[in-house]
């Protein structure tokens, strides 16, 4: 592993943790001034092509990367200032879609998105 590649998996680690390409890139900059933007965007590129990282896109905002990739989840998003968090309900939402509902799709994948105001925001 590259210290590059090391650094951008260190900026990844954690719970919660939802970030931009450009985030990644400025928090691995602290770490290794050197890392350029192009090698970020590879490296997590190739993270998600491994299956290490998932790519999360919720709106129309910048794609978000989220290291949580082993543990099914689904995403709780606020509306206002886009912060994400990983959930994870109770059931299977592949199996409350009713037959009748799949008009003859083999579903093989679920993605669920919560949506509403983060305390942050319902405060302000």
């Amino acid at each position: 592993m590259t210290a590059q590649r090391r650094v951008v998996a260190e900026v990844l680690d954690g719970e919660h943790v939802h970030l931009t390409a450009d985030e990644v890139h400025s928090r691995a900059v602290a770490k290794l001034p050197e890392i350029s933007r192009a090698t970020v965007y590879n490296t997590l590129g190739e993270l998600v092509t491994l299956g290490e990282v998932l790519e999360v896109s919720t709106d129309q905002r910048a794609k978000r990367y989220d290291p949580n990739a082993h543990r099914p989840h689904h995403h709780l998003v606020c509306a206002r200032c886009g912060a994400i968090r990983d959930v994870h309900p109770i059931g299977n939402p592949l199996a409350d879609l009713p037959d009748s509902e799949r008009f003859g799709f083999t579903v093989s994948e679920v993605e669920v998105t919560y949506r509403g105001l983060c305390p942050n925001c319902a405060a302000a």
